[in-house]
């Protein structure tokens, strides 16, 4: 069943995506450029300039153009020396690409619960998984959807127990922490050019770093770690993760028009924050106080109260339709047939079937086994909220379509059909 608006209104001809990537022109200058100097490989003028101008843009010392943020993820966990059967603490709300790159090292995710606030890992529950696991030193901490975490709360846990932080900025290029970007604030940083981020490559990512050894490192094992020498020779094991010069050049071409993507992100944001006043629901927050998001993409929350009944299995999801009630699998239903692409909330880690064994904290201590049919209450906490907030955030939220080549009179429509699903 459909919101009644959306019956009524014609379907865009071009689909509305949730954020596809927005080209400049400069983007095939630089391709071509590679091209006609033939170095279509991992070497080259476009990989040297990504570098310096990610090391520019964010304010790191060392940059290295990788494959794939993931590429960057899995060096900068082989940095910090995870070995096998050591514990990780992980964010729980993300993509799986955070959390996968602690399993190639043979490390095992203990995922930390998400705070209502931004969505990020929670400094409470962080400090309660310290105390469940005193030995671990290592913390996997993404920025989602482009806002920053509670980033000071989230240092001070991590400097009081000796543990080091991989800063995911996969997300948040041109975010910023208390005037400082988002990308510089770990140990180990990584930050992604995937299709749908806020500037692109179609592919690739950066490993970024004040450390010049760990720069060394990491531009050594992406290059299947040879030695310097007039022959092959090799030490350690390597991995093909450098990036090619063909997709440095859509990132350089890229790079000069990330200010005017995120100020096009915002606009959307803003108009959906004003469009859907009076419904029972909210936007992906943030610290306005303390940060800056990249406003990568725009999310909504529902009220509690105002869900109607949902249900999901593995694949397949039920919802009964209810007066001035909705939820997400309506709502996104509802974008969807008039051809607009809106997405739900990452599902949480600690519910994926692949890391259902794996440890899980909230801030009252372990989260597992909480949600006993025979035991009253066991999924609310102490404060009488949620126990596991990333749960309820994925119940309750969905990714709106937040491309910035939307105009505003189709998001204008967007709004209309999302309002309607509460009629």
């Amino acid at each position: 069943m459909l919101g009644n608006e959306a019956k009524t209104i014609t379907p865009f001809e071009s689909k509305v995506w949730l954020s596809s990537p927005t080209m400049h022109g400069d983007e095939l200058k630089y391709v071509t450029e590679a091209y006609e100097t033939n170095w279509m490989s991992t070497v080259g003028k476009n990989i040297n300039e990504v570098e310096s101008l990610a090391v520019k843009k964010v304010g790191c010392k060392y940059a290295v153009a990788l494959s794939a943020g993931t590429a960057a993820l899995h060096m900068a966990v082989k940095l910090a020396g995870v070995k096998p059967g050591d514990k990780v603490f992980c964010s729980d709300m993300t993509f799986a690409a955070t959390v996968n790159p602690i399993t190639y090292e043979g490390g095992v995710p203990v995922f930390v619960d998400t705070e209502y606030d931004t969505w990020n890992m929670d400094p409470v529950a962080l400090e309660r998984a310290f105390e469940l696991y005193p030995d671990v030193r290592l913390i996997v901490a993404a920025h989602l959807y482009g806002t920053p975490g509670k980033i000071d709360e989230i240092k001070a846990v991590a400097d009081k127990h000796g543990a080091k932080i991989i800063e995911d900025a996969a997300e948040s290029l041109g975010a910023s922490y208390k005037g400082k970007q988002t990308g510089t604030f770990g140990d180990f940083n990584a930050i992604s050019f995937n299709g749908n981020k806020i500037i692109t490559g179609s592919a690739g990512g950066m490993f970024l770093t004040d450390s010049e050894e760990d720069a060394n490192k990491v531009r050594k094992w992406s290059t299947q770690a040879r030695e310097n020498a007039p022959w092959y020779q090799h030490e350690e094991v390597g991995y093909n993760y450098r990036m090619s010069n063909v997709i440095a050049g859509v990132v350089r071409g890229q790079f000069p028009y990330l200010e005017e993507h995120i100020a096009q992100k915002k606009a959307i944001y803003e108009r959906y924050r004003e469009g859907l006043k009076g419904l029972p629901v909210s936007m992906n927050p943030f610290d306005a106080a303390n940060s800056v998001p990249n406003f990568w993409l725009s999310c909504m929350i529902i009220e509690p109260d105002a869900m109607c009944r949902q249900v999901r299995g593995e694949q397949e999801v039920l919802f009964i339709p209810e007066h001035g009630k909705s939820c997400p699998t309506e709502i996104l239903d509802a974008i969807a047939s008039i051809n607009a692409e809106g997405r739900p909330i990452w599902k949480p880690m600690h519910m994926q079937p692949i890391y259902r064994m794996n440890g899980f904290v909230t801030r009252e201590g372990n989260g597992r086994a909480k949600t006993n049919a025979y035991i009253s209450g066991g999924a609310v906490g102490q404060d009488g909220r949620p126990l596991d907030v990333g749960m309820d955030i994925f119940h309750r939220g969905l990714c709106l379509p937040s491309d910035n080549k939307m105009t505003a009179e189709q998001q204008d429509v967007i709004i209309r059909v999302i309002r309607g699903c509460f009629e």
